[in-house]
């Protein structure tokens, strides 16, 4: 169990619970406005009650809700494939600013409950927040996230932090350790992480943490997007750029419906032709007008 003494006014924290992670976490919140903050506990505790207290000693805290719905202003949600419950509320006044403790039930009032303790700092204006609390995105996207800070944390340590295995990338180190796919940049107002090809393992909570004070981002990393198979599609043609066409094409073509007509005219005003059963050419009437003078001529001359 984790308990807190106050001893001459010197604030001590004894570490022992079983089954929980004890992180020393100090969360900004904003005054006025809704928030959510992660509480871890071990996987054998899946099935066990998951509660929020207040107070500073852990003996005498007052429990605001379980892990059963709404209860009051609190929100409490347990995910246990996740090892994770969350306290969500609609908003919190400066005047609750104090130790809040995330517990899990054991067993009767003569078994210690398991649980970590953390602060909760209410400001008007924080002096550490994100724009968003929660992204999400798809395997093998990017993702970046901002985390903001006040001018009198401006050469405080900064850091990205996994919340449940408490491993931080810190702004500023370039040894190996760190993860090539996690980058991290300081504008000296605020510093910016950018996660790359992310995977569906990289779900969780984070902390942006800057001295003392953190806060808290959830990353939910979805499966691929599906290809999409695109058929392509046949534009309706125009009935006015089919006239064209058509007009445009006739007067291309040797064939036009102007030569078409004028042909069969001619045709139409040709003499008529006869055939003669013995000689088959084709034969007109003025022809064989001619022919017939001028046989007479020749008739008369021998006469």
């Amino acid at each position: 169990m984790s308990y807190l003494l106050i001893l001459s006014g010197i604030l001590l924290y004894i570490s022992g619970g079983a089954g929980v992670n004890a992180l020393e976490l100090n969360i900004a919140v904003k005054s006025g406005s809704s928030g959510i903050i992660p509480c871890v506990y071990d996987k054998q505790y899946k099935e066990n009650r998951k509660y929020l207290c207040w107070g500073t000693p852990w003996s005498s805290c007052s429990k605001m809700g379980y892990a059963t719905g709404k209860t009051g202003k609190y929100s409490i949600t347990d995910y246990p494939d996740q090892s994770i419950f969350t306290v969500r509320w609609d908003t919190l006044e400066t005047s609750e600013s104090g130790w809040y403790w995330c517990a899990v039930e054991i067993g009767d009032y003569n078994t210690v409950d398991a649980g970590y303790y953390l602060y909760l700092t209410i400001q008007s204006a924080p002096d550490v927040s994100v724009k968003s609390s929660s992204v999400s995105r798809h395997e093998g996207d990017n993702v970046s996230v901002q985390c903001f800070y006040s001018s009198r944390y401006k050469d405080k340590l900064k850091q990205w932090c996994r919340y449940k295995d408490k491993g931080c990338y810190t702004v500023g180190r370039t040894d190996t350790s760190q993860n090539s796919s996690v980058q991290i940049s300081d504008d000296g107002r605020s510093f910016t992480v950018l996660m790359t090809g992310l995977r569906l393992s990289d779900s969780g909570w984070y902390l942006c943490s800057v001295g003392d004070l953190q806060a808290p981002v959830q990353l939910t990393v979805n499966e691929p997007k599906p290809a999409v198979t695109r058929i392509p599609t046949i534009t309706p043609s125009d009935p006015e750029t089919d006239k064209y066409t058509t007009q445009t094409s006739a007067n291309r073509n040797p064939t036009s419906v102007n030569e078409i007509i004028n042909t069969a005219v001619m045709i139409t005003d040709r003499p008529e032709t006869h055939i003669d059963e013995a000689h088959p050419s084709p034969t007109s009437d003025s022809e064989t007008n001619n022919t017939e003078i001028q046989h007479k001529d020749e008739q008369n001359r021998h006469a």
